[in-house]
């Protein structure tokens, strides 16, 4: 069921279609790129489950082109996170990308139309960047310093604008940064200057650079879907006159 939900949404994108929908907007943009990229015309109805796709290009938006390939770097990102930052031991990496390689649940979701693989890359990515990040506080303000602590803001927002459940990782680094900043204060050798600094780079990074692409997000996701379509009852007239196709386009509305 949930591919025949998130592939009408790709198609809604391809369309240009307004709708509405619970979920943030970068996975199923995403899923609607694959699709375009990969020469699906956003014509297949998605009705009810079990639809053949029959003339439907419906490969780059299944696997080919997205889910495989974020599901393969999904192995990739767990041995980086295990070999260099955690347990820093070989055979534990390994054991660690393999589990994820032949885990039944990550084989089946990397096959079908779904948020799931998109937001495990995204919750991995600020996992690793936030572990690499740490790894890089003996030297605070280098350029390496600054791309991970950056990465990781930019991670939070793609986990955060595929699906709500991203809140988790946010909360983790959330409370990761709270613990560091806490050493930083508790380190008499470090002026209050600096620690002022410390503090405005993860405010900077983790908050205002993550809240600033999670409003882009809906930004271009408010500029693609500019023709009428089942999600118009949702919002308001003027909202509506925007739309091309709906029957108050370019119709003045009083506030």
């Amino acid at each position: 069921w949930d591919e025949t939900h998130f592939g009408k949404m790709g198609s809604y994108y391809i369309n240009r279609t307004f709708f509405f929908d619970v979920h943030p907007p970068l996975g199923k943009m995403l899923i609607g790129l694959a699709g375009y990229l990969s020469g699906y015309d956003g014509t297949f109805p998605f009705q009810k489950p079990g639809d053949k796709y029959e003339q439907h290009n419906y490969v780059g938006m299944r696997g080919v082109r997205l889910y495989r390939l974020v599901s393969s770097w999904l192995a990739l990102l767990c041995f980086s996170v295990q070999m260099l930052e955690l347990s820093k031991s070989v055979p534990a990496a390994l054991l660690t990308a393999f589990i994820l390689i032949f885990d039944t649940g990550c084989i089946t979701l990397s096959q079908y139309i779904l948020l799931d693989p998109i937001l495990m890359f995204f919750l991995m990515g600020a996992v690793l960047s936030m572990v690499r990040s740490n790894s890089c506080a003996d030297r605070p303000f280098s350029a390496s310093w600054w791309f991970w602590l950056s990465l990781t803001g930019v991670n939070l927002a793609g986990a955060m604008g595929v699906k709500f459940v991203g809140l988790f990782v946010v909360l983790l680094v959330g409370l990761n940064t709270i613990y560091d900043l806490w050493d930083l204060l508790g380190n008499l050798s470090l002026s209050l200057v600096m620690f002022g600094k410390h503090l405005l780079a993860r405010v900077l990074c983790l908050i205002l650079l993550p809240l600033a692409l999670y409003t882009a997000m809906f930004a271009v996701h408010f500029t693609i879907l500019n023709k009428s379509g089942p999600g118009d009852g949702f919002f308001s007239s003027a909202f509506q006159s925007q739309l091309i196709g709906n029957n108050l386009h370019n119709v003045s509305v009083p506030e």
